[in-house]
Parts: structure tokens; C-alpha cells; sequence
């Protein structure tokens, strides 16, 4: 009665318990995603929008190449040597980048979203044997998201696209053919006849922006030889035949809450809205508290972790839910940048206590140092 009548006193106390709720955050599994679809479909395009937005790491064949390489690790050397020899990077060593990147710090703290994994090359592995793969993770996907498009529609706007050979850039049909282009100006035209002033002016910043309108640059672009109507049919063939069944049994197997099929004939930041909306709903920790000193004060929680009291460095500090915490190293920032759930984790912050146990033989010294060492997680 006393608890009850001590809440309706205080109807607006926040019940809400904050070291609770941050322990509950760090010991929780981050959120990982992956996109599926035909080849073609927008998968690359939405993964990497969503990577950015929804702060996870993105993770996909080309993007794992071109960061080992940056980085110039073990990976990156091999692939670097078979680039330098001519030779294409071999489908295993693609998939054991993929692997690694999915184990590492970050992504454990993170969450990913994978995109053209698994793939439609069985050089390596089977579609099945990816699958397999996948089911297996230590971090297993949350959510499956589909992009469903009807193979003509699919096969049509792939064989539209451009490249400009200098950039990379691909566009598509209607940002470089200049009778669609038109087309949809005067269907603008006819619908925006009220404002013709506001739409005359902006039509001209459109223009003047937009270097596609320009005739040398259009002249630039080409077709990529995956493009071409012939080879984008084929590809959307070996799909079906070969991916198609294995990740309808993986979708048949997801709970379908957590399934997600969009529609891959909108637009790519329709999409992607279609998309955030739903994700949206799933539950994280909000910010509900201001910037304030952790418990960790100015030592340094890296080096704590290590056993070891050092202050941290102002200029090296940084926050998570709400709490500053001080570095002591730019070493030490990074590792705690890349994953901060090792260091926050109870029992710490444990600052490190030496204790020298004596007396005469026999007397128990290595008892009573094993067992303080247990009660309090030393070492002897």
C-alpha cells in the first residue's frame, strides 16, 4: 500500500532506471540487416544509404577489397599482388574478407547490413553452402529485406543505364535520354500551370546544375557490356534458376515480422523512406539524458581495462548514451570508438589494487591469494 500510495504522490518521477537501461544497451545483440534481390534490383544503392543513416557498417564484396587494400592488411596484400600480376581475386578469398569483416569489433558493436552475399558465383562455395553460412553467423541477420521487381521492368532499366567512363557514375534513362527528359518537363509543365513563374525559375537553376543537360557530357557516356539488354536477361535468369529457391526457403524460415519486401519499381529514395518507416518501429535506447562526466571520470577506460590507471587526455574524449569518456592514447580512442561495450561492462570501471599476501611457510599464502583473486577477478 505504502508503494502505492508513494507512486500516486509522485505521478511524474521517472521510474525509468538509466544504468539499467545503458547495461541492458551494452549487453544487447546490435542490429544487422541484409538486402536481397535480383541483380540489378538496388541492392548495393539501399544498403549503403541505410549503413549511413541507420549508423551500422556496411558490408559488400567490393566495398571489403577496396578497405583491406586501403589498409594494407594481409587481405589487402594478396589482393593488391593478384591486381599487380593481372589476376582476378579469387571468389574465397572475397568471401573470407566478407567473413572477417562480419567478426570484427565494430560490426560487434555496430550491426551491419550485408548486400551480394550470398552471390550468384558457386566458384567457392554453393548458394546453399552461403546460406549455411549465414545461419551460422555469431551476429545473425535481424531483419531479411527483399526487393521484388518483375523481370521485364528489372531488365528494362538495366539496359537504360549509363556510365561516365571518368567518374564511375551511372545514371539512369531518364537523367540522360533527352526524349524522356523532355517528356516528363512538359508533363511537369502541364501540372505545375498555376505557379508558372516559381516553376519557370526553378527550372532554370535545374538546368544550369544539372551537367547531364550539357551535349559533350552526354556524348561521354556509354554502356557498360552487363548492361546490354542480352547479358542483364541472362543474369536475372541464373538467378532464378540457381539463388532463386535457397533464399525462399531462408525467407520461408524468417519470422515475418522481421521480413520486409519492397517494391523495386520505385524510386531509390521512395525506397528507402518505405524502408526507414518500418525500421523505424524497432526498438533502441533513446538519448534521454544530457552530456555529463561518466563514472569512469578522467581515467582512461581502455587502460583500465588493461589493469592500468591513466589519465585520460581532454583532447581525446568522446561520448556514448549521453556520458563523456577521456582517452588516453589516439591508439585507445580508436579501440574504444570501434567497440565501447568491453570497457563499460561490469564489473568495470575495476581500478586495478595490488596486494602482496605474506607470512611464514605454510601458512596459507597461496589459498588466501587464489581465493582474493576469485572474489575480485586478479590474477595471482
Amino acid at each position: 500500500m505504502a508503494s502505492q500510495e508513494e507512486k500516486q504522490a509522485q505521478p511524474f518521477t521517472d521510474i525509468f532506471d538509466e544504468d539499467e537501461a545503458e547495461k541492458s544497451f551494452l549487453l544487447s545483440k546490435p542490429t544487422c540487416l541484409i538486402i536481397l534481390g535480383k541483380p540489378g534490383s538496388g541492392k548495393k544503392t539501399l544498403a549503403r544509404k541505410l549503413a549511413q543513416i541507420w549508423k551500422c557498417i556496411f558490408i559488400e564484396a567490393l566495398e571489403v577489397i577496396q578497405m583491406n587494400i586501403h589498409e594494407e592488411t594481409e587481405y589487402g596484400l594478396k589482393c593488391q599482388e593478384l591486381l599487380f600480376k593481372g589476376q582476378s581475386i579469387s571468389e574465397e578469398l572475397v568471401t573470407e574478407m566478407i567473413l572477417k569483416k562480419i567478426e570484427s569489433p565494430e560490426v560487434a558493436h555496430f550491426g551491419y547490413v550485408l548486400s551480394g552475399f550470398p552471390s550468384l558465383s558457386e566458384e567457392y562455395m554453393t548458394v546453399s553452402q552461403q546460406i549455411e553460412k549465414i545461419k551460422n553467423l555469431k551476429l545473425k541477420p535481424d531483419f531479411l529485406i527483399n526487393i521484388k521487381c518483375s523481370d521485364y521492368d528489372l531488365c528494362q532499366r538495366i539496359s537504360g543505364q549509363r556510365q561516365h567512363p571518368d567518374s564511375g557514375q551511372v545514371y539512369q534513362r531518364n537523367q540522360w535520354d533527352p526524349n524522356v527528359i523532355e517528356k516528363h518537363k512538359k508533363e511537369k509543365e502541364q501540372h505545375e500551370e498555376e505557379n508558372e513563374e516559381e516553376d519557370e525559375e526553378q527550372e532554370e537553376e535545374e538546368t544550369a546544375e544539372d551537367p547531364l543537360m550539357i551535349s559533350e557530357f552526354l556524348h561521354q557516356l556509354v554502356q557498360r557490356p552487363e548492361d546490354i539488354l542480352e547479358n542483364a536477361e541472362e543474369r536475372v535468369g541464373m538467378y532464378k534458376d540457381t539463388m532463386l529457391h535457397p533464399l525462399e526457403d531462408l525467407m520461408a524460415e524468417q519470422d515475418c515480422q522481421y521480413l520486409i519486401e519492397l517494391d523495386g519499381n520505385q524510386q531509390p529514395h521512395d525506397l528507402f523512406d518505405e524502408l526507414f518507416r518500418v525500421l523505424s518501429s524497432y526498438k533502441l535506447l533513446a538519448h534521454r539524458y544530457r552530456w555529463r562526466r561518466s563514472r569512469w571520470g578522467q581515467a582512461c577506460p581502455v587502460a583500465l581495462k588493461e589493469g592500468d590507471i591513466v589519465m585520460g587526455n581532454p583532447d581525446l574524449a568522446v561520448s556514448f548514451l549521453g556520458k563523456m569518456y577521456v582517452l588516453s592514447s589516439p591508439e585507445a580512442l580508436k579501440t574504444f570508438m570501434l567497440n565501447p561495450r568491453p570497457y563499460l561492462l561490469p564489473p568495470m570501471p575495476l581500478p586495478p589494487c595490488k596486494v602482496l599476501v605474506f607470512g611464514p611457510p605454510f601458512s596459507g599464502r597461496t589459498t588466501i591469494c587464489n581465493l582474493i583473486a576469485h572474489k575480485y577477478k586478479g590474477k595471482v
